[in-house]
């Protein structure tokens, strides 16, 4: 339960905790959430690292310090994204069609099918649109590498989902996080953040698995 606890922290204080990075490592701060970003978007079995918030509370921190370059923190974590789905993507070519036989220690089955549903329903655009959807998010790229996606296909769409997303956050945290209603309430704005975010898969699995019941009825 203590575990559980401190996960639910760090989520909703993620400002706090990257205030102490930054203050106890400085400029290698930019080197940890570039890794952060690789290991969440680049490893299939990390699918629970806190991509969205983090970005928010970033750009949030970078206008209410100054020790952190916005503009800076764009280019190298859009440069994390990209080579983490790069990665990711040919982990999924290399391993192939055999992991949906069944489930692995770090690896759901369930979590594979559904990205794969969705990958069904969106086709190319899945790689933007997951950028957005955690969990979905790490499996994507993945599902692509798997499936029949070409690689000159799927470098457009990372290239276009990858700055969308980095850019997006990290600005509306620039922006919008030093403003006192939302500084004074930040953990209530990651956990909207969090509900947000993971809407769309809920709503998509409910939907397919009551539209299943209906056609048996």
């Amino acid at each position: 339960m203590e575990p559980f606890k401190e996960l639910i922290d760090l989520f909703l204080h993620l400002d706090k905790h990257l205030a102490e990075i930054l203050h106890q490592y400085g400029t290698l701060t930019y080197i940890i959430l570039f890794a952060i970003i690789f290991i969440e978007t680049g490893l299939v079995v990390m699918p629970f690292l806190p991509g969205d918030s983090l970005l928010f509370a970033s750009g949030a921190l970078a206008a209410s310090t100054g020790a952190l370059n916005v503009w800076l923190l764009i280019g190298l974590l859009f440069i994390a994204a990209f080579l983490g789905d790069t990665v990711n993507y040919f982990i999924g070519k290399s391993i192939g069609p055999r992991v949906f036989s069944r489930d692995y220690r770090f690896l759901k089955r369930q979590y594979l099918l559904q990205t794969q549903a969705f990958y069904e329903k969106h086709g190319g655009k899945t790689i933007i649109f997951a950028r957005f959807i955690p969990i979905i998010r790490t499996f994507a790229p993945f599902i692509a590498g798997v499936g029949t996606m070409n690689y000159s296909r799927f470098l457009l769409y990372n290239l276009v989902g990858g700055f969308f997303w980095i850019a997006s956050f990290l600005l509306l945290g620039y922006f919008f996080g030093s403003i006192p209603i939302i500084k004074n309430n930040l953990p209530l704005v990651m956990l909207g953040i969090i509900v947000v975010s993971v809407l769309p898969p809920i709503i998509e699995v409910l939907r397919n698995k009551y539209g299943k019941k209906r056609e048996q009825v």
